[in-house]
């Protein structure tokens, strides 16, 4: 893709994204490329949801972040509001989003204008409510959001079809990790009624019930004790954070099968969180539903992505004391020949050992 604007989002409190975000201007002076600071957080000052950042930006075709996967997820939210592609520069600790490091920041902003990168779509979630979400104003104190600026409740979608009798409200949302209904009270659970394809799985008391893509699978939904699933798939995974009965385990539902919670009667008010992100609160007999989005976020690679290896790395992922007397495991288990053709349709792992990525 030939770059033609460039939208910036850093990590203010890390001194090297401050350094390389320079960088990156410098770059984009050299090539004539537009370049704008995005979700720029000023004291106090309201935070514009993603379509509104975008337009104020500019409509950037590629959004560069700069810190770690929270610092992506921020340009995430902005890039799925017009199809920019997001280029991750990794100054992180535990992520799984951003790949370059920053001393390669320059080569990765040459791979991509000269059209010698990869792009990588991932499924992302949108979601339908019941009403327009709305956070009280007494509700930042109480989840501690101080830290930040809070994002503003998202709007309804700009579609003809967005408020369908009967349908709930379509929301202007674009989640690539989760979607968290999570209880708002520290003594009170939430008890919501979980529908998967329109039909009643259980009524659940927890601390929170996850709606997580594959790629947020290693995320929220990993720690409350969900699968891991590969980024490749496209599914929504249901995961219950401290369920109080016996049914505690997650649900893997196809991606075209929506999952609606209702918040029950008797319930405690639930706090609706997006990429970690407060977005709004919902009372008895409020209801969301979540599912798809049409539109899939593109992210660059500059080469084959080993989801594998990165787990087992950014994970410190360790070896059964069991197998220690057999030795360390070879890091690839693949022959160095052509891949025979009846294996040909098959996904493996970068070889590696040659520098050529397998089928």
């Amino acid at each position: 893709m030939s770059v033609e604007r460039v939208g910036i989002v850093v990590h203010q409190g890390r001194p090297e994204a401050v350094v390389a975000a320079g960088v990156v201007r410098d770059w984009c002076a050299r090539e004539a490329i537009p370049c704008t600071d995005i979700d720029v957080w000023r004291g106090d000052a309201r935070r514009r949801g993603g379509r509104e950042e975008a337009d104020v930006a500019g409509n950037p075709d590629l959004i560069v972040t700069l810190g770690g996967d929270g610092t992506f997820l921020r340009g995430a939210r902005i890039a799925a509001k017009n199809d920019g592609a997001v280029l991750g520069i990794d100054l992180g600790r535990v992520g799984f989003l951003t790949e370059v490091p920053a001393e390669d920041v320059v080569r990765a902003l040459d791979a991509v204008h000269r059209g010698r990168a990869e792009v990588e779509e991932r499924m992302t979630l949108t979601m339908r409510a019941s009403r327009v979400l709305e956070v009280p104003p007494d509700v930042d104190a109480l989840m501690g959001y101080g830290r930040r600026p809070m994002l503003p409740p998202p709007q309804v979608a700009p579609d003809e079809e967005a408020a369908a009798e009967g349908w709930g409200v379509a929301l202007d949302v674009t989640a690539l990790n989760d979607v968290v209904v999570e209880k708002l009270a520290r003594d009170r659970q939430v008890s919501l009624g979980v529908y998967i394809g329109g039909r009643l799985l259980a009524s659940y008391s927890a601390d929170a019930v996850i709606m997580a893509t594959p790629t947020g699978s290693t995320a929220y939904s990993f720690a409350a004790g969900g699968p891991v699933v590969s980024p490749r798939m496209d599914a929504v995974v249901f995961t219950p954070v401290a369920a109080h009965m016996t049914f505690d385990r997650t649900v893997v539902a196809a991606a075209d099968e929506p999952i609606a919670v209702r918040v029950l009667p008797h319930s405690g008010q639930g706090a609706v969180t997006i990429d970690g992100q407060l977005r709004g609160v919902l009372d008895a007999g409020d209801w969301l539903g979540v599912y798809a989005a049409p539109r899939r976020l593109r992210i660059i690679r500059l080469g084959p992505n080993d989801f594998y290896e990165r787990l087992r790395t950014r994970l410190r992922l360790t070896d059964a004391p069991a197998t220690a007397a057999d030795g360390e495991a070879a890091p690839l288990f693949r022959p160095g020949g052509p891949v025979p053709h009846d294996l040909a349709h098959l996904h493996l792992s970068p070889d590696d050992r040659s520098g050529k990525a397998g089928g």
